[in-house]
């Protein structure tokens, strides 16, 4: 077999996971196979074999391309810039928008992904690890949350909110209130069209959790 350059090689496995990324916007990520990717990169059967040693392999590298390509973490970091002069709900209110605005424009792409691979580690944990175990750093959510903790942390720690609930308390009701508005957004949108679907848009749900948070650190109007 010739010897190929390391740029082809790269350009092979971008397309491949390019590929797998479209398949997963058209189906579930547990229902796509290797030979959909296959089919989709048009190659033969063993040779895509010669970049990716199974599907898993394929979908980690999707994930970090994923990452690379749609990341808002420099948007947080420039939102927290401003903490020094700026009031608490000011910086809650633009972080709320920039995950509204997030989730609403990759709902049906990474959000879904991500969304469905959640799923997927219901039912086959240890695939999951594997596919996700090898990649480093966080992800948007996980980025944007843990800076969101260690802020609200800081200034309830200084007296300057006085929260009605145990800190620890509000910290599992954002993670789960925000965890099931994006699975009902995504439901609703992605899978099957309910009644009141209209109801079960990122930004309107979202604008309630700021309005409750606002609430539970004492920051009402």
């Amino acid at each position: 077999m010739p010897k190929v350059s390391e740029d082809y090689m790269q350009n092979k496995r971008k397309l491949i996971v390019q590929k797998a990324y479209d398949l997963c916007l058209e189906k579930t990520v547990s229902t796509v196979t290797m030979q959909d990717i296959i089919d989709a990169a048009e190659l033969s059967q063993g040779g895509i074999y010669r970049f990716y040693k199974n599907i898993d392999e394929i979908f980690r590298d999707m994930l970090i391309d994923n990452r690379q390509r749609v990341t808002i973490k420099d948007k947080v970091d420039d939102i927290f810039a401003k903490e020094e002069d700026t009031e608490v709900r000011v910086i809650l209110h633009e972080l709320f928008d920039l995950l509204a605005d997030f989730m609403t424009k990759e709902l049906m792409g990474i959000v879904k992904i991500n969304f469905e691979l959640s799923v997927l580690s219901m039912n086959e944990p240890q695939r999951v690890e594997k596919i996700l175990g090898s990649i480093e750093g966080t992800g948007n959510f996980e980025y944007l949350f843990q800076k969101t903790v260690s802020y609200l942390n800081k200034h309830i720690a200084s007296g300057h909110l006085s929260p009605k609930i145990k800190t620890e308390e509000i910290i599992t009701y954002l993670t789960s209130s925000y965890n099931g508005i994006e699975m009902s957004c995504i439901i609703n949108h992605c899978y099957k069209k309910l009644p009141l679907m209209e109801w079960y848009v990122p930004k309107t749900q979202l604008k309630t959790l700021e309005t409750t948070l606002y609430y539970l650190l004492g920051l009402e109007d």
